[in-house]
């Protein structure tokens, strides 16, 4: 056992009725957005003909609508992939219309008033494949969950456990929630995005954890707050220089990477900063608030055999 002088650790622990207040906002409008607006899924999931097409200038998307409408195609879904002049079209599922017609059709009807418009690439996906990939998603982060759900409760204090989990969760919601507030596309690479969250959530968490339920064990004097704010001060660096490295890599991705992993990078990128900061603020907070103390994570003495028995005369 040791004495610390708790002055010079941060006082994280001090904020973390408004950080908590404020992640209890954040996670009822992330869970509102996901009732009332959904998920903007991606062609992976729904079906349907993806068509993505070059303008010699900045395309209009006003009047590539208007173009596609009057063509039958009133469902479409135009925005633009990566630049002004490239244009990405979705389209549902059509009975007995190969994707190949589908593709003609668009570009004819977007020719048709004389502007010059290329084929870069065209997708299609199945509806049936779609359901699948959506259910078999969705499992795939479920089975993530549960599973790490068991590994901390073995692992960990139930109270630590409880932290944890609060904290996976917060993060899983904020992110989904970024992608239906502001409507970005929802495919597979984010599917694979979150899932990479989860694992660096719970990574970063459980560094945290050990630390504070090393310390209780080893500072002999302090207040719970006290200790918690020592173990986050000691791990700080490890948490910066980590979360520091994976941004940057993460940053070449977004601007450089090109519009098809560019949902990857964004997820990643908010995932990363939301569990960094969970691991401080949820993990820790939801210990502390459940009542952690020294006693509760002071190894159990073992009574050896014969020992309460009467010494020989």
């Amino acid at each position: 056992m040791r004495f610390l002088n708790f002055k010079s650790a941060i006082n994280f622990m001090k904020l973390r009725i408004p950080m908590m207040v404020i992640s209890g906002i954040l996670m009822l409008g992330s869970l509102t957005s996901l009732a009332v607006n959904q998920l903007n899924w991606g062609l992976d999931f729904t079906g349907g003909t993806l068509i993505e097409v070059g303008y010699v200038e900045s395309a209009n998307l006003e009047n590539i609508r208007t173009q596609l409408s009057n063509s039958n195609f009133a469902d479409a879904v135009v925005q633009n992939f990566g630049s002004s002049q490239d244009v990405l079209i979705r389209i549902a599922p059509r009975d007995g219309v190969k994707a190949v017609d589908i593709g003609d059709q668009v570009l004819a009807a977007l020719r048709a008033d004389g502007t010059e418009v290329d084929m870069r690439r065209i997708e299609f996906v199945g509806p049936n494949v779609g359901e699948e990939l959506t259910e078999q998603g969705g499992l795939a982060m479920l089975v993530a969950l549960i599973c790490i759900l068991i590994y901390v409760a073995m692992r960990f204090e139930w109270r630590f456990a409880l932290g944890s989990v609060s904290a996976l969760i917060h993060d899983v919601i904020l992110t989904l929630g970024l992608f239906s507030i502001f409507n970005i596309e929802f495919d597979l690479t984010v599917l694979a995005a979150v899932l990479a969250v989860i694992g660096y959530s719970l990574n970063d968490t459980i560094v945290v954890c050990d630390r504070i339920r090393e310390n209780f064990r080893k500072i002999r004097k302090g207040e719970p707050v006290e200790i918690i704010n020592e173990s986050l001060t000691q791990t700080l660096s490890r948490t910066v220089i980590t979360s520091i490295t994976t941004i940057l890599v993460l940053l070449s991705l977004f601007f450089v990477g090109g519009a098809l992993i560019h949902g990857f990078a964004t997820a990643l990128l908010f995932g990363v900063f939301v569990g960094t900061y969970s691991s401080i603020y949820v993990a820790s907070s939801v210990a502390l608030a459940l009542g952690i103390s020294k006693e509760d994570l002071m190894p159990q003495e073992v009574e050896k055999e014969g020992e309460d028995l009467e010494p020989l005369l």
